[in-house]
């Protein structure tokens, strides 16, 4: 899948790196495909299997959105950040302060907003229907897998201090994409009931919006400075 980086989640040391005169993006999402031979039964209890994953870490309908939301309600349904999002939350808002007085995101912090995200990553994996292997509660293997490329102090304090400002494209973008996603989801749990297969095409739009849910999450919750790409690759 493209370029791989060798080396562990969350401990690496720019923020952007190039290779071959390619920009690396600092968040790498990567699903081994899924496409034949699927678990109907589990697809069709998948909602409920995931309870225990969407009340810690939340559902499939992008979360960073609700978190720039007035409303307090809308911040603890299934479709933002969970349990654990709401402490990234915090943890995002300590580290705002941090950067902005001292130029760098406290290690520990970073440590707990990458452990949420990568947990995230493989519970919305699942939700989706990516997969059917059921996710680790916190870090553990599984195939489907975030990368973070951690940045180097001293951060981008202009781009941190406006970030929710800046972020507000990319939020309307996965609004409309979440839409769709949803939709797509649910022919893709008819089809792989009926058939055991989910469509690939579908498959390959489900994998690309939850990539791009990732890479704006991340960025929200100051993980980095560099700017999503518009682009479900």
């Amino acid at each position: 899948m493209g370029v791989c980086l060798l080396a562990s989640e969350g401990t690496m040391s720019t923020a952007a790196t190039r290779l071959g005169g390619e920009t690396i993006e600092p968040v790498q999402l990567r699903v081994e495909p899924a496409i034949d031979g699927r678990n109907r039964l589990t697809t069709a209890f998948r909602i409920i299997l995931a309870i225990p994953h969407l009340i810690l870490v939340g559902g499939p309908i992008a979360g960073a959105m609700t978190w720039t939301s007035g409303d307090a309600n809308s911040r603890t349904d299934w479709g933002a950040g969970g349990l654990l999002g709401a402490v990234a939350a915090i943890v995002a808002v300590i580290a705002w302060f941090a950067i902005l007085f001292t130029g760098e995101y406290p290690t520990g912090l970073w440590n707990l907003a990458a452990f949420y995200l990568r947990w995230r990553a493989r519970a919305l994996a699942y939700t989706s229907l990516l997969r059917d292997e059921y996710p680790p509660f916190g870090d553990g293997e599984y195939p489907a897998s975030v990368v973070l490329e951690r940045p180097s102090p001293p951060r981008d304090r202009i781009s941190v201090a406006f970030r929710l400002i800046l972020v507000i494209p990319q939020l309307l973008a996965l609004w409309a994409l979440g839409v769709a996603w949803v939709i797509t989801t649910i022919i893709a749990w008819f089809s792989i009931l009926l058939t055991g297969r989910y469509p690939a095409r579908l498959y390959e739009f489900g994998v690309g919006v939850l990539r791009w849910n990732i890479r704006v999450e991340a960025y929200l919750l100051l993980l980095h400075d560099q700017y999503p790409p518009f682009s479900l690759a």
